[in-house]
């Protein structure tokens, strides 16, 4: 709280007006020169430069056209508004690397068109949320135009001209701070990511336009007592590793305003030392963002999220050059931007391509890692198991943090599980179609809170067929998971977490271990999942998988001639019921065939265990729900119990040469020797050599012994 007194009474008391030559933000005036040379030298960054100046030249040959707003997301006003924003921001640039006023003009032309309309505009009539938006369906989009377009007004700022300045801050800037601080203050005072785009697109159009006022609304929130604004979302949102608390999704769509609003801290105040608050959370914020991808560059679709965005995006290209570039980042960084084919034209990019080009690039570093979820570090986490090179390591993702707030997901846990450069147990994501009009105007369907949020949709235990917290957001948002263990070994990685108030009178805990075996090319990952309860539940165990099942060698009963649904709520009514599944003896087996690699899960069972093959999409008359598909273990009656399983990736199929090699898998058997609330300890044969792994719950010290 000392630090952040200071830092704010620091900023307050400084003067802003001339406090920055412009261009000031990304390309800054002192470094332009540099830039343009820099392009002729430096691969990465000439390359950046044509494909900005081929986005320039065509917004030239393009009449300007600020239409009236009106449609949703994807529609054509949204769309004409975004590249709008993007056209300035690329014309700006250009105008200073080349001193072409036709792209100063371009820039001038439509926000002087932008001033002379905006004040005009009611209240946008497909609003998501009261008041809304004004130039996009929902406030959201208006932080993230301002934000963009505060760059190319600093960029052409000088260009303009007093009077032009006067009109364009007075006419269209004033107006727009007002509807984000003002008109839509419950959002700019809210800590979300929302609340992160305005209090940035606020923020930097006060330093940019010398307005102290702006910048201590940014700063502070509304109130000015520090409750609200950019710092307390610094303090609140992101863990002490840099995790933030909605998702990996999120997080790197909101590590973009925050990182370009310290940035400008840093332009204008560099005394304020903004990158190391928090102990330089924000370069930590990089790293853990990139850490909750896979070695296919996507990120964990944990939460509310699109399963297709890499760290490719533009965001993490932002992220990347300002991290490496103002924060002393590693030159592993380096391998993701070489990886990102561009660079930002800009001071930090120039950085980046002068490393790469140097060949100072080293691998990115992907580690096993438990990063702590919650402002105090005391939310759970996620827990990331790797194994193998970045050319398609085994990874596991243990998710054991907070709900997430409204993004959140009821999936304490949860397991995902990638090989191969492949998702092997997958998660769903969000039920969205983004930008696309037609889909429920781009925004989340109905399914997403019916299907993509319950606790079915996921990799982990669903009890007597109700979702965690009963699909209670705000019940949720009251407990976290709690890390037990985390550590590696030779041979091992484990992580082990328990929930307790997840259902009542139900204590969970899941234990994943990624082992590698003498002998084996590749690891086990080894799954303890332990329910305790002293009445009788039934136990859903899903696993969804990405491929298709080549061999389950027991008697299974399939649905032929009719299918219907495997229940009536918490996402049940959304999944199909294909066939069902009994194992007579002590374990079963199921394989499944993925990117042309083969895996087993064998599993433990009794005779009462009933395994569920189920598809997703039920009781879905738009069509709005992808069909994905899941084994589940059921147990129709139980207390306490432990499902115990160990997948194992073997062998090989090449369907162009038409030979199949290692299909057999080489676990053999799998015993529960021992099942206590202490302790659990089972029996893994594999090849010819017999493994006992123990799990001593409360010892620290020996939590995991391997014999």
């Amino acid at each position: 709280m000392k630090m952040i007194a200071i830092l704010l009474a620091g900023l307050s008391m400084a003067t802003l007006a001339g406090a920055q030559q412009h261009p000031s933000i990304m390309l800054t005036k002192s470094n332009v020169e540099a830039v343009k040379k820099g392009i002729t030298q430096y691969p990465l960054l000439q390359k950046s430069f044509k494909s900005l100046k081929k986005d320039a030249d065509k917004a030239l040959m393009t009449p300007i056209e600020v239409p009236q707003p009106k449609d949703g997301g994807g529609g054509a006003s949204h769309e004409k508004h975004k590249r709008n924003y993007q056209d300035m921001l690329a014309c700006g640039m250009l105008y200073q690397l080349t001193r072409e006023e036709r792209y100063a003009k371009f820039v001038q032309d439509m926000l002087l068109q932008y001033a002379a309309v905006y004040n005009s505009w009611p209240r946008h009539p497909k609003k998501k949320q009261n008041p809304g938006g004004k130039m996009f369906w929902q406030n959201l989009n208006d932080c993230v135009w301002q934000v963009y377009t505060i760059q190319a007004y600093d960029c052409v700022y000088d260009y303009l001209g007093a009077a032009n300045r006067k009109k364009i801050e007075t006419d269209l800037f004033e107006p727009i701070v007002k509807e984000l601080s003002e008109v839509n203050g419950e959002i700019f005072n809210k800590i979300h990511n929302h609340g992160t785009w305005s209090v940035a697109a606020v923020g930097m159009t006060g330093y940019v336009c010398g307005r102290k006022d702006w910048v201590d609304k940014a700063l502070r929130g509304t109130a000015l007592d520090g409750k609200a604004g950019f710092l307390a979302q610094l303090d609140q949102l992101f863990s002490p590793d840099g995790y933030y608390t909605e998702g990996p999704y999120y997080q790197r769509y909101a590590i973009l305003p925050f990182l370009l609003f310290a940035r400008t801290i840093q332009q204008y105040h560099p005394a304020q030392k903004i990158y190391e608050y928090r102990e330089g959370l924000l370069k930590k914020a990089v790293n853990t963002a990139l850490q909750c991808t896979y070695t296919n560059k996507v990120f964990f679709p944990l939460n509310d999220a699109m399963k297709d965005k890499t760290y490719e995006s533009e965001e993490i290209v932002y992220a990347v050059d300002i991290a490496f570039s103002d924060m002393g980042a590693g030159n592993d960084l380096l391998d993701v931007a070489e990886q990102q084919q561009r660079v930002l034209v800009s001071d930090a990019g120039l950085a980046v391509a002068k490393a790469i080009a140097d060949g100072k690039a080293a691998p990115f570093q992907y580690k096993p890692v438990w990063i702590r979820d919650g402002a105090d570090g005391k939310q759970g986490g996620i827990g990331i198991l790797r194994s193998g090179n970045n050319g398609g390591q085994a990874c596991a993702v243990f998710k054991a943090a907070s709900q997430g707030m409204g993004h959140g997901h009821f999936d304490r846990l949860n397991l995902l599980f990638y090989d191969n450069n492949s998702e092997v147990f997958s998660d769903y994501g969000a039920v969205r179609f983004l930008n696309v009009e037609t889909k429920n105007g781009g925004n989340y369907t109905k399914e997403n809170e019916t299907w993509g949020k319950q606790t079915l949709a996921h990799n982990t235990l669903v009890v007597d067929r109700q979702s965690q917290y009963l699909g209670n957001e705000k019940k949720g948002e009251e407990h976290a998971p709690q890390l037990l263990h985390f550590s590696t070994g030779a041979n091992y990685q484990v992580v082990s977490a328990q929930e307790n108030n997840a259902y009542s009178g139900i204590q969970l805990r899941r234990t994943l271990i990624l082992f590698m075996p003498e002998g084996a090319a590749a690891p086990l990952l080894v799954d303890v999942f332990n329910a305790a309860s002293q009445e009788k539940h039934q136990y859903d165990l899903p696993f969804w998988y990405q491929g298709h099942i080549t061999n389950s060698p027991f008697e299974v009963q399939a649905n032929t001639s009719s299918l219907s649904a495997l229940g009536d709520g918490f996402g049940y009514q959304h999944a199909w019921l294909n066939a069902t599944g009994k194992v007579k003896e002590g374990s079963g087996v199921i394989t499944i065939l993925n990117n042309k690699r083969f895996y087993t899960t064998t599993f433990i069972a009794d005779t009462a265990m009933r395994i569920q093959f189920i598809t997703s999409g039920a009781g879905d008359p738009e069509f709005n729900i992808r069909n994905e598909k899941a084994f589940v273990l059921s147990q129709p009656a139980a207390g306490n119990y432990s499902f115990v399983s160990v997948t194992e990736p073997h062998g090989k199929n090449n369907p162009v040469a038409e030979v199949t090699t290692g299909a057999t898998p080489q676990v053999k058997g799998l015993k529960l020797l021992r099942d206590e609330a202490a302790a659990t300890q089972l029996q893994i044969e594999h090849k010819k050599k017999v493994y006992t792994i123990t799990l001593d719950y409360n010892n620290q010290s020996s939590f995991i012994t391997i014999k």
